[in-house]
């Protein structure tokens, strides 16, 4: 073969290649793009703890300001106590007074069983006189004279009556004690109730969280059981989004979904805890990406890391799996 022949056949080969690649690149450049995973946009909520003072005070001490982290135990306020330690004295010294009212009334029961004990023994004797006399007189007529029989009879009518006496004497003293028994009962409820109150003036964070708002400051008048401090409790953040209604059946409890917002570590994930029974058409605040995606479900998954986020920030919600409930927990 000549060289002119062979330089045309390289051509050909190269302008086949050439061909080829050209191909390739359009398939390549048309291929379908592979399907994003659907993403929701949703938003941080919380159900708060309010602190209070049962009675109205005024406010002796803040010991917190927003935003603090608290732990458990933390004192976060305490209420002017002037008048519930003065109540609380009051019902002390009340139950000392009812305990010396029932030790003089156990002494006056102990002396009326001791009398009614005496006079039943003298009511057995007396009676037994009686039946002595009877006897002898059917025994031996004329050995008991009428004068004798009466006499015995008197003395034992005269002890049943001293008997029953004291019988209605046990029985008030002893209703006198039980009575006292309830008072004292009563009044040491009081005191346990009023100790309480004292020590519900300065109260302690009962949950971990962040102090969201302090509502009274010191010095304030605050009525009772209004609200001095708020707190949002870490087990109680929680990301509420809204699934359409096709995609519902995905995002059962115990669903994993990974969270994501603006300035947040990842991998961040959260986990289904609640969906909504029935679907609505406009959400309370509409973080949706489809507009066009009226029909939707409430879904609300407790984070993983709480501390972490705020209340109303919003969250980019996407699939990662299915966990069991009670291992996620």
């Amino acid at each position: 073969m000549s060289g002119q022949g062979r330089r045309s056949k390289r051509t050909i080969v190269m302008a086949a290649l050439g061909l080829a690649c050209i191909v390739s690149g359009i398939a390549w450049l048309r291929r379908p793009a592979p399907e994003a995973p659907p993403r929701f946009t949703g938003y941080v909520v919380s159900d708060n703890v309010y602190l209070s003072s049962p009675v109205a005070g005024m406010v002796a001490a803040v010991s917190v300001v927003r935003g603090q982290r608290v732990e458990v135990g933390t004192p976060l306020f305490r209420m002017e106590p002037t008048s519930l330690v003065a109540r609380a004295d009051q019902a002390r010294a009340q139950v000392g007074q009812t305990e010396a009212q029932l030790l003089a009334q156990q002494s006056d029961v102990a002396r009326a069983r001791a009398t009614l004990a005496a006079a039943q023994a003298e009511v057995d004797r007396a009676d037994a006189e009686q039946a002595r006399l009877l006897a002898v007189a059917r025994a031996m007529e004329g050995a008991v004279t009428a004068q004798q029989l009466d006499l015995s009879r008197a003395t034992l009518l005269r002890a049943q009556a001293q008997r029953d006496a004291a019988r209605s004497e046990v029985a008030s003293v002893g209703a006198r004690l039980e009575s006292l028994r309830a008072q004292l009962a009563s009044g040491r409820a009081g005191v346990t109730a009023a100790q309480q109150q004292v020590q519900e003036l300065a109260p302690v964070s009962p949950v971990a969280g962040r102090v969201e708002d302090v509502l009274f400051q010191q010095g304030e008048w605050a009525m009772p059981n209004a609200a001095v401090v708020s707190i949002i409790p870490d087990a109680k953040l929680k990301v509420r989004f809204y699934v359409p209604q096709g995609s519902v059946t995905s995002y059962a409890p115990g669903t994993a979904v990974a969270i994501a917002c603006d300035g947040c570590a990842s991998g961040m994930t959260a986990r289904v805890d609640y969906v909504a029974p029935r679907p609505e058409y406009t959400p309370p605040i509409i973080y949706s990406l489809e507009t066009r995606q009226k029909l939707v479900f409430l879904v609300e998954a407790v984070p993983s890391a709480p501390t972490r986020l705020l209340p109303g920030q919003p969250i980019d919600v996407t699939p990662l799996g299915t966990l069991a409930v009670g291992a996620a927990r």
